[in-house]
């Protein structure tokens, strides 16, 4: 049987320098949408989490979009924000029990390919209650996303990097969204054609992107990451990748840097030690480690 991961190990530059580009809350403007208008909407009701809805919805938003661990693969999420919920004060306070899901635990603890197909072949296998109700989720925001979110334009700045970058770099979309959902969005607003490759979910995740797509193929320093969430930064530096943060919260001024300074950098030969070490204390102070609500212990 092919691996579809092949498409990648199997990439063959251009270039001798290559960008890999993060999507959502990089490129579009979609973190907020779809966190606060799919993905949460559909924890809350899949999770059982009425009675403490309001604290659900906190507990998401800063795992996924204020926090540190923004970005993370969604059911990476879960587990933390059913964590993070089960510690928070409130719900304590309550007496409210939140679901262990030791089924999606577990899973998350074998798998490494964490994207639908993935949980739909071990439901398959296994029958697990709790992998069901992952999966049942899983389906829901996918269905969420593509009624709710369209119509979202990139970044202001976005569409002048790649048309430069173009001309220098091989460029692949690295993202943990699903491929569909990549697909659908970079073509609707003509920004595929400017990409050599796109890897979604179901490829692995972002490290692997960048393991696969560029070990031993590019000099070193040549490759660069852009993303707005802690794992895109851990992806590049894995991978011995220098990365370049889109701030959450002032994304178009990153845009308009990267445009009118660190681009030209990286091609010279200048994205040096100093100036990665400025762009990862400020990405730092960005994203907090603990949430503003109060925790128990």
């Amino acid at each position: 049987m092919t691996d579809p991961r092949d498409r990648l190990r199997d990439f063959s530059p251009r270039h001798d320098r290559f960008i890999g580009i993060d999507s959502d809350g990089c490129v579009f403007d979609a973190m907020e949408i779809k966190h606060k208008e799919c993905f949460c909407p559909a924890f809350i009701k899949h999770f059982r989490l009425q009675p403490v809805s309001r604290y659900a919805r906190e507990v998401w938003e800063f795992v996924n979009l204020y926090g540190a661990t923004r970005g993370t693969n969604r059911f990476a999420a879960v587990r933390l924000a059913l964590d993070l919920l089960a510690r928070h004060a409130a719900v304590a306070e309550r007496g409210f029990t939140v679901p262990r899901m030791q089924g999606l635990r577990d899973w998350l603890d074998r798998e490494t390919r964490l994207g639908g197909p993935a949980l739909h072949d071990a439901v398959e296998a296994t029958g697990d209650a709790d992998l069901t109700r992952v999966l049942a989720w899983h389906r829901e925001v996918n269905e969420r996303v593509a009624d709710m979110v369209c119509g979202i334009p990139p970044f202001p700045g976005v569409k002048p990097v790649l048309e430069r970058a173009r001309a220098h770099a091989d460029l692949m979309v690295i993202s943990q969204a699903s491929q569909d959902a990549i697909d659908r969005e970079w073509t609707e607003h003509g920004l595929m054609p400017f990409m050599d490759a796109a890897a979604g979910q179901e490829l692995g995740t972002k490290g692997e992107h960048l393991a696969m797509a560029t070990g031993g193929k590019y000099p070193e320093g040549h490759v660069l990451v852009l993303g707005d969430a802690p794992g895109d930064r851990a992806a590049a530096l894995a991978n011995g990748a220098r990365f370049y943060p889109i701030m959450p919260g002032d994304e178009a001024a990153s845009w308009q840097r990267l445009e009118r300074e660190v681009l030209e950098r990286f091609f010279a030969g200048g994205f040096d030690d100093a100036l990665q070490q400025e762009l990862l204390d400020a990405f730092a102070a960005a994203l907090p480690e603990r949430p503003p609500f109060a925790l128990v212990d």
